[in-house]
C-alpha cells in the first residue's frame, strides 16, 4: 500500500459541514457552527501540533520513552475525536426517516428495527450529563452489528466499522437543551442521514 506521505508528516485538514447548519430539526446553526470550529476543529489543531511534537522528540535522543509515550496517547486520543467527529456530523442532515430495506436489515441483527433503537437511545441517554459516543457498528471479526456504549475517543470494539455515530458529549447539545439529554437525541434522530449509513453498510 502506497501513500503520498508518511506517518510522521501527515498533518490533517478539516473537513466541511456535508449539510447546511442552518437547516437541522431541533439543532441550532450556533451550536452545529460551534462544535464544529471548536470541539471538531480544536482536536483538529490538537492531532496536528501533537504530530507535530511527535516529530521533533523521535529525532531527540534525550526524550524519555515515557514522554514520548505520553505524546503517543494524545496521538491516539486526538485521533479519535477527530474521526469520531467526522463521521457523527456525516450521518447528520437527513430527514430522519429510515428506508424500509435498511430498517429491514438493522432488524434483522436486533430483533426489529425498534429494538435496536431503542437500546441505542438507552446507551445514549446513560451517557447524558457526562461524556461519550454510541456507536453503531459492524464487527467484521464477529461479523454482527451492534451497538457500543464509548467512554471517550480512545475506547473501540476492535475489528468494528461505525456504521453510525452520536455525540454524548455535552457540547454536542448543552448549547441547544441544557441537561436535557433525552430531547437532544430525539433531534440527533431527526437529522439522521440514512443514506451515509447504508453506504458504510
Amino acid at each position: 500500500m502506497s501513500t503520498s506521505f508518511n506517518a510522521f508528516e501527515y498533518q490533517h485538514q478539516p473537513v466541511p459541514l456535508p449539510f447546511d447548519s442552518a437547516k437541522l430539526n431541533g439543532l441550532s446553526e450556533r451550536l452545529v457552527q460551534s462544535h464544529w470550529h471548536n470541539n471538531y476543529g480544536g482536536a483538529v489543531k490538537a492531532l496536528n501540533a501533537v504530530r507535530g511534537q511527535l516529530t521533533r522528540a523521535l529525532g531527540d535522543e534525550s526524550t524519555p520513552p515515557y514522554l514520548y509515550n505520553g505524546l503517543k496517547r494524545e496521538q491516539l486520543v486526538r485521533t479519535g475525536s477527530v474521526i469520531l467527529h467526522e463521521l457523527y456530523f456525516g450521518n447528520l442532515g437527513g430527514d430522519g426517516k429510515a428506508p424500509g430495506d435498511l430498517r429491514a436489515r438493522i432488524g434483522s441483527a436486533f430483533g426489529t428495527f425498534d429494538a435496536w433503537e431503542s437500546e441505542f437511545r438507552q446507551i445514549g441517554q446513560g451517557l447524558g450529563g457526562g461524556s461519550g459516543w454510541v456507536v453503531l457498528g459492524y464487527n467484521a471479526h464477529l461479523r454482527i452489528l451492534e451497538n457500543y456504549w464509548m467512554a471517550d475517543h480512545s475506547t473501540h470494539a476492535a475489528e468494528t466499522r461505525p456504521v453510525l455515530v452520536m455525540d454524548m458529549y455535552e457540547h454536542a447539545y448543552q448549547m441547544d437543551y441544557g441537561a436535557a439529554a433525552a430531547k437532544y437525541i430525539d433531534a440527533f434522530f431527526a437529522n439522521i442521514q440514512w443514506d451515509v449509513v447504508a453506504s458504510r453498510l
